[in-house]
C-alpha cells in the first residue's frame, strides 16, 4: 500500500513538473498567426486587333513582333491575344468589344481605319486603355500613336532620287489614308530634294491588302522605266516580290526591315520601334494614366529608324550616304522640317 502511494506521488510530481516546464517555455506567448501568401502579380492582359496577319512582313507583323519580344522579356508576365484579318471595322469592333468585356487591360487596334470604332466603344470601359494608330484623336482612355512616316520617307526618297539611273521612281500606294498619305508625300519630297529632275510616279491598289494588284502596279512602273520603287502597308509584299525579279532595281521598305523578302532588291528600310511605344503606354498605365496621349514616332525620339540592307549597303556611294545621314540628323534636330501640305 505504501509502495502504491509512493508511486502515485512520484507520478503526480512528474506531471506537475512537466506542466511547469511547458508553461515556462511558452510564457504568455500566443501561437503565431499563419503568414499570408505574398500577393501574386497579375499578368498584364493585352489584345491586338490587326487588319492583316501576324506574319504579313509589314504593318501587322511589326507590332506583333514587338509584343512577342516584350512578352518574352516581361518579369511579371503578359497575356497576349490576337485577332487577325479584321479588315472590316464592324468585325474589328466586335473583337474589340469582346476583349473589353473579358477584362483586358490594353486593347491595341492597329490601323487608322479603327478610329471610329475605338471612339465608340472606349467610353463604355473607362478603366481599359485603348490604343490605335495611325491617328491623333485621343480620349480619356484612348491613346493615339502617330508615326511620322514622312520623316523616314523623305530620307528614303532622297536616297532613291540619288540612286536612280533611269531618273524615274515609282510608288505603289494602298489608299490615300493614315500612314500611307504621310509616307507617300514625304517620299516625293525627298526625291525632289535629290535634284537631277527625277520623276516620281504613283498608283494605288485601292486597298491595304491587295498583294497581287500591288505586284501588277510594280511591274507597270518598271515597264515605264522606274528602277527604284517603294510602297507601304501589307500589300507592298506583292510589289517587293515583283521588284526582286528585275535586275538592277531597288525597293525602299517601310514598317519593318523587309530585306528578308528580297535581299538583292531591298536597299533600305524605315523601321518603327514599337517596343518604345508599348513600354510608354504600359508605364503610363502603371502611373494611373489610361488615355489622353498623342504619341509620335520620329527620328528625334528614337522611335523611328533607318536601316540599310548589309548586303547592298556597299553599293551606296559615300557622298550619298553622307547626304542621307545629314538629312536624318537635321530632321531629328528640327532644322529640317518635313511639312506636309494639306
Amino acid at each position: 500500500m505504501n509502495n502504491t502511494r509512493k508511486l502515485l506521488a512520484m507520478i503526480l510530481a512528474l506531471v506537475l513538473s512537466l506542466s511547469l516546464l511547458v508553461a515556462g517555455c511558452g510564457g504568455d506567448k500566443k501561437p503565431a498567426a499563419p503568414k499570408a501568401d505574398a500577393p501574386k502579380t497579375q499578368k498584364l492582359k493585352i489584345a491586338l486587333v490587326l487588319p492583316s496577319t501576324v506574319d504579313d512582313m509589314a504593318w501587322g507583323q511589326s507590332m506583333y513582333d514587338a509584343l512577342k519580344k516584350m512578352q518574352a522579356q516581361s518579369k511579371d508576365g503578359i497575356e497576349l491575344a490576337v485577332s487577325e484579318r479584321m479588315g472590316k471595322p464592324v468585325d474589328a469592333g466586335a473583337a474589340i468589344r469582346q476583349y473589353a468585356t473579358q477584362g483586358f487591360d490594353i486593347i491595341i487596334a492597329h490601323g487608322a481605319q479603327y478610329q471610329s470604332v475605338v471612339k465608340e466603344i472606349a467610353p463604355e470601359f473607362p478603366k481599359i486603355t485603348f490604343a490605335y494608330g495611325t491617328g491623333f484623336q485621343t480620349g480619356p482612355n484612348i491613346i493615339a500613336y502617330d508615326p511620322q512616316a514622312q520623316e523616314g520617307a523623305y530620307v528614303m526618297g532622297l536616297l532613291a532620287g540619288k540612286m536612280s539611273k533611269s531618273k524615274i521612281v515609282g510608288i505603289v500606294g494602298p489608299v490615300e489614308a493614315g500612314d500611307a498619305v504621310k509616307y507617300n508625300k514625304g517620299f516625293q519630297m525627298g526625291v525632289a530634294a535629290a535634284g537631277g529632275n527625277v520623276k516620281t510616279r504613283i498608283a494605288y491598289t485601292g486597298s491595304f491588302n491587295e498583294i497581287v494588284k500591288a505586284g501588277e502596279i510594280a511591274k507597270t512602273h518598271m515597264d515605264a522605266g522606274a528602277d527604284v520603287l517603294t510602297g507601304s502597308s501589307q500589300q507592298a509584299v506583292g510589289a517587293i516580290k515583283a521588284v526582286a525579279g528585275k535586275p538592277n532595281t531597288y525597293w525602299m521598305s517601310t514598317d519593318l526591315d523587309q530585306s528578308v523578302i528580297a535581299p538583292d532588291a531591298v536597299l533600305a528600310s524605315q523601321v518603327y520601334n514599337w517596343e518604345k511605344v508599348l513600354n510608354k503606354i504600359i508605364d503610363l498605365r502603371k502611373k494611373g494614366t489610361v488615355g489622353g496621349q498623342h504619341m509620335t514616332l520620329s527620328f528625334a525620339d528614337g522611335m523611328l529608324e533607318l536601316k540599310y540592307n548589309p548586303k547592298l549597303e556597299g553599293k551606296i556611294p559615300q557622298d550619298v550616304k553622307a547626304a542621307i545621314e545629314k538629312a536624318k540628323k537635321d530632321i531629328a534636330a528640327g532644322t529640317l522640317k518635313i511639312e506636309l501640305t494639306k
